[in-house]
């Protein structure tokens, strides 16, 4: 089983960012920010984090993508401007394929939301300054079983956001 924390445009929120990191971070695998922190790389607020560079990061020690292994599941990770999120995500589900990824996490569009496609599931954890489309600012706590994926969404002080949450059967390849 994993647990992760999925969370994306906090746009240079310091303090928001270290709440929600200790509330979960002794109950979660791994946590993942899909750029437009503005923060330094190694700004405190992004210890911890697997970290990718969005479109308004501009230290160069954020790599644009990558791809990371997490308690048995393969995750790719983008801020999604580079794949045209807001036009369209076949490029970006294009690209999960071609690593072989179960879980694709991105941002760029502020727009909360899960979805799944050929057996990856798709993850905008949305934004936790300025949402889109939802009035609440959000981010995501999934877990992954064997063979089930559940995506839960939460606004920025942690209660959850009930009718965001996704359940999804994920079959072995």
């Amino acid at each position: 089983m994993a647990k992760l924390l999925i969370i994306s445009d906090s746009h240079g929120l310091t303090n928001e960012l270290i709440e929600i990191k200790k509330r979960h971070q002794q109950t979660v695998d791994a946590m993942i920010h899909c750029g437009d922190s503005e923060l330094p790389y190694n700004a405190p607020e992004m210890n911890d984090f697997i970290k990718v560079k969005g479109n308004c990061d501009f230290d160069s020690s954020y790599l644009d993508e990558l791809t990371e292994e997490i308690q048995g599941s393969r995750v790719f990770v983008t801020h999604g401007h580079l794949y045209n999120v807001k036009m369209s995500l076949m490029s970006i589900q294009y690209k999960a394929e071609e690593v072989d990824a179960k879980i694709a996490c991105f941002g760029h569009s502020h727009v909360a939301g899960s979805f799944q496609e050929n057996n990856i599931v798709f993850i905008n954890p949305g934004s936790i300054l300025i949402p889109r489309r939802r009035p609440e600012p959000t981010y995501v706590i999934a877990e992954i079983e064997e063979k089930e994926m559940t995506v839960r969404f939460f606004n920025a002080a942690g209660s959850e956001v009930e009718e965001l949450a996704a359940h999804y059967v994920v079959k072995s390849k």
